[in-house]
């Protein structure tokens, strides 16, 4: 009989003062006698709306049976059937409004909450990795050559797939570190990098996959070269959305202000998280954050380790903020401070250019616009100013157009986001398939990871009606 329980198991996480001065990851995980626990109150659904809640579609149920048997590798042999990214998504999918989201157990009307299937899902991966299991590759290798532009969530989960199916994968990133995203757009108070990212990078590469680092597709070599002097049959294009978006607003030029992408990129791959390292990262005294996404979330709580004052401004209410609501609390637990219903109008500056200051006006929410959401209205007469000595810009990004530009046949739409099927990913080139933020502009890990799914699932089917 399954565990009636109508609370979850808690898990354990650093004090919010304690960790808000350092970058040791903040939420511990179960341990077994907590994750077995856990994994006791799942129902085992015959039809199980989490797996529909699952943009990979993990057998949820499966490898939750596994854990409650305490069948640990089981449980990881399961997930990894369907995610090349275990230990990844159970810490950064917005699990509340997927899978967990979907759960039988998460049933307002009886005030009972959903199985915790992220932190399950951390557990079994972490523990796979303690016990030195990897995921089981293809038996056989067909003889057919892919590359995958691109080591971010969208290019591993393509990549790991094919090499499951027998294909010969190569991935191609432009930096030096493989991970994408992963390793430097989320912070290591979120996803450790050598215990966690590094990590589930071996274990793509233990599929067989190859990394090749430091070569930028469309500068090192073109799509067309890869295919017509490298020998590939196909190509998937998970190149991410790196290219940041700003305001244009007075003062933005100043010195003092960054995109997201910047600052977070800085104290990832240079590690100024780190007392040893000595990175060029400014460390401002009070800095303001623009936006409310996941991102914005991930900067306030950074600049708040490097030792600022931080205030996050959004121009809608708090009901509106994009950022998961983990994200938002932990946050608000750290100190930092949430002005919201704020827009800026400029940066103030002093006559070296550098930052003093946001120029800011009240809002207030009108009608609904096309995304659904309450749209924001400037308070007339509401204008007020900020000391402040950095700025950081975290209002979405868009992909870097060097690929399609340097590929003949590759169009994008109006965003400058590639043109791809969902069902496949196939573009507008022949023998080009593309998924992730590259198409989709920013979104999350795991859309990205399902896209990187579509695209084998693409790329399979192509060569083989072309060798049929």
């Amino acid at each position: 009989m399954p565990n009636m329980s109508k609370t979850r198991v808690p898990v354990r996480e650093q004090e919010p003062l304690v960790r808000a001065a350092n970058f040791d990851e903040v939420c511990y995980g179960y341990n077994e006698e907590e994750a077995v626990e856990e994994a006791t109150r799942c129902l085992n659904c015959k039809k199980p709306r989490c797996v529909e809640g699952c943009p990979v579609s993990i057998d949820i149920p499966g490898f939750i049976s596994k854990l409650a048997e305490k069948d640990f590798a089981g449980a990881y042999q399961v997930i990894s059937e369907s995610s090349a990214l275990p230990a990844v998504c159970g810490r950064v999918c917005p699990q509340e409004t997927q899978c967990e989201g979907k759960c039988v157990r998460g049933n307002a009307k009886t005030g009972s909450e959903p199985v915790s299937i992220g932190k399950l899902e951390r557990f079994v991966a972490d523990r796979a990795k303690a016990d030195g299991i990897k995921p089981e590759g293809a038996k056989v290798k067909n003889g057919h050559k892919i590359a995958v532009i691109g080591s971010g969530p969208a290019g591993l989960t393509c990549a790991g797939d094919l090499a499951k199916m027998g294909y010969d994968v190569t991935i191609y990133e432009a930096l030096h570190k493989a991970g994408g995203v992963l390793t430097y757009g989320i912070p290591e108070f979120r996803l450790p990098k050598d215990k966690v990212v590094a990590e589930e990078v071996k274990n793509v590469e233990s599929l067989g996959v190859k990394i090749i680092t430091n070569v930028i597709i469309g500068r090192t070599i073109t799509i067309d070269e890869l295919i017509e002097q490298e020998g590939y049959e196909a190509v998937f294009v998970g190149s991410g959305a790196g290219l940041p978006m700003f305001m244009g607003i007075p003062g933005e030029n100043a010195n003092g202000v960054f995109s997201a992408n910047e600052y977070l990129t800085r104290n990832n791959l240079m590690k100024a998280f780190r007392d040893d390292y000595d990175t060029p990262i400014y460390k401002a005294k009070k800095c303001v954050v623009v936006g409310g996404g996941n991102v914005a979330m991930d900067a306030a709580r950074t600049a708040l380790r490097l030792g600022a004052e931080v205030h996050l401004v959004y121009r809608r209410s708090e009901a509106e903020l994009p950022a998961r609501a983990e994200e938002v609390h932990h946050a608000k637990e750290e100190g930092v401070i949430f002005d919201l219903l704020t827009n800026p109008i400029e940066i103030l500056v002093d006559e070296n250019e550098n930052v003093t200051g946001i120029r800011c006006i009240r809002m207030e929410l009108g009608e609904p616009d096309a995304s659904g959401r309450r749209r924001p209205v400037e308070i007339p007469g509401s204008e007020f100013e900020m000391e402040c000595d950095a700025v950081i810009m975290s209002l979405g990004t868009s992909p870097n157009p060097l690929i399609s530009s340097t590929t003949p046949g590759l169009e994008t739409n109006r965003r400058r986001c590639l043109v791809a099927t969902e069902d496949e990913g196939k573009t507008t080139k022949d023998g080009v398939y593309a998924g992730g933020d590259a198409v989709t502009g920013a979104a999350t890990v795991i859309l990205a990871m399902g896209a990187g799914r579509a695209g084998a699932r693409g790329i399979d089917n192509y060569i083989k009606s072309k060798n049929a």
